[in-house]
């Protein structure tokens, strides 16, 4: 029992020593991908691709020899990368040998597509660098030497163009265009050099070409300029001489001209002096004259205003005593008239009152009338009254009538009072009509013929 204990205990350390182990063996098959790399995991079924901006970032390594799980990869840049030409041979259009200096950025943008294209990522650079390298020959085999010295940024977007259908196929794309950095010459070849010795002199021709033809026209437009300073000058004593001649005449003409004006002056001082006499005159005999008018006005004027002021006062007083008349007429009428007023208003009030005092017991009719009509109990009870009045002396009269009457009235159902209104219904016009259809019933049976035979036979008895 003892022996099977320590072999289930080794059993156990051996186990749990495997199981350590296998965990430290799985914990260092995990990987973490850097940010500046994506690693393009190939399993049994697909390819995923792990890194910033994928799905994730960690993942196992499982061995590619253990089934099912088993994995392989390929690690690739997704930071920016170079492809340096330092010395490349190509040749122009002539076939003129050179050497170029080109450089290329890319970046993978479709991991997937590259992983399957290569199986590193030194094998996609080699195979960038070719595609590079084809494309720099391809462009420039089509142009001659001079052309491409004198427009190198051009051939930087052909090379660029050129290139740009075949990598998509890789998953990369050019970050910026390629650029012809430099142009020599290759080994045992002066092309270059002798294309540069002949720019050279030639700049160096125009240069001298320009300096002499700068210098002609230098020494050209100082002597045009002495000539013109010496033109002007003579011109400039020419216009001094004609300029002192015209002085000179002016002066003269301007002298006559100042006679013959002050002489004109005079005249037109003289003529000017006498108009002022003639205008003093003139002007007192107005004033004269002016003043008569205004003399003789003002008289007038105060006439007028004397008569109008003796014509007002006339009319004032006038006025005066129209008005005082009408007043006083007025006055009168007035007071007449206010009598009349007083009469008229003490006959109204009288009339009034007499008015009043008989129409007191007809408005007091009106309105119990009014008040009657109105008032539908009130009408009922008066119409009570007024039937118990007329049923009380419907009464009197009927006892009146039985009074004197001989006859007798036996009531044999209900009241006396109902017996003595069915008798008394006897001696009205109905009543009539009733006992006459009685008789005439009578009349139709040999009964009734012997009852009134007996009533209506004459008494005998009394004839004698």
């Amino acid at each position: 029992m003892f022996g099977f204990s320590i072999v289930l205990i080794s059993i156990l350390l051996i186990v749990g020593i495997i199981a350590t182990m296998l965990f430290f063996w799985i914990v260092a098959l995990r990987r973490v991908v850097p940010v500046n790399e994506v690693h393009i995991v190939q399993t049994r079924k697909n390819t995923v691709s792990f890194g910033k901006g994928f799905n994730s970032n960690t993942y196992y390594e499982w061995p590619s020899w253990i089934p099912l799980i088993g994995l392989t990869k390929i690690m690739l840049p997704v930071s920016n990368f170079a492809i340096d030409l330092p010395d490349y041979a190509a040749y122009d259009k002539e076939r003129v040998p050179f050497l170029v200096h080109v450089m290329a950025f890319f970046r993978i943008n479709d991991s997937n597509t590259a992983a399957q294209r290569v199986a590193s990522f030194d094998e996609l650079k080699q195979q960038l660098t070719a595609i590079v390298q084809g494309s720099v020959r391809t462009v420039l085999a089509g142009h001659e030497i001079d052309q491409i010295m004198l427009d190198r940024s051009r051939f930087g977007e052909a090379f660029t163009k050129e290139v740009q259908p075949q990598l998509a196929s890789w998953g990369v794309e050019a970050i910026k265009n390629i650029e012809l950095m430099d142009i020599r010459d290759s080994k045992d070849s002066d092309v270059i050099h002798n294309i540069m010795a002949k720019r050279t002199s030639g700049i160096e021709r125009e240069s001298r070409l320009v300096v002499a033809d700068n210098t002609r026209q230098a020494e050209m437009a100082e002597i045009a300029a002495k000539r013109e300073v010496d033109m002007s000058k003579q011109l400039a004593l020419e216009q001094v001489g004609l300029r002192t001649a015209e002085k000179d005449k002016n002066v003269g003409v301007a002298n006559e001209m100042a006679a013959q004006e002050v002489k004109v002056q005079q005249r037109e001082t003289a003529a000017r002096e006498m108009d002022v006499v003639q205008v003093k005159n003139v002007r007192a005999a107005e004033i004269n004259r002016d003043v008569q008018v205004i003399t003789a006005d003002q008289n007038k004027k105060v006439a007028v205003v004397d008569a109008e002021a003796t014509k007002q006062v006339a009319i004032v007083e006038a006025e005066g005593a129209k008005q005082q008349t009408v007043l006083v007429a007025e006055g009168k009428l007035e007071a007449a008239r206010r009598n009349a007023e007083g009469i008229t208003v003490e006959g109204v009030a009288k009339g009034s009152a007499e008015t009043a005092i008989l129409m007191a017991p007809v408005d007091a009719q009106i309105k119990l009338a009014e008040k009657i009509g109105s008032d539908q109990g009130y009408q009922n009870y008066l119409l009570g009254i007024r039937n118990i009045e007329a049923a009380q002396a419907v009464g009197e009269a009927q006892a009146g009538a039985l009074k004197t009457a001989d006859v007798k009235v036996i009531a044999n159902a209900g009241t006396p009072g109902q017996g003595l209104s069915s008798v008394m219904d006897l001696f009205s016009a109905s009543g009539g009509t009733a006992v006459a259809s009685m008789l005439e019933g009578l009349a139709q049976s040999p009964e009734g013929k012997k009852v009134l035979e007996k009533f209506t036979k004459p008494d005998d008895s009394k004839k004698g």
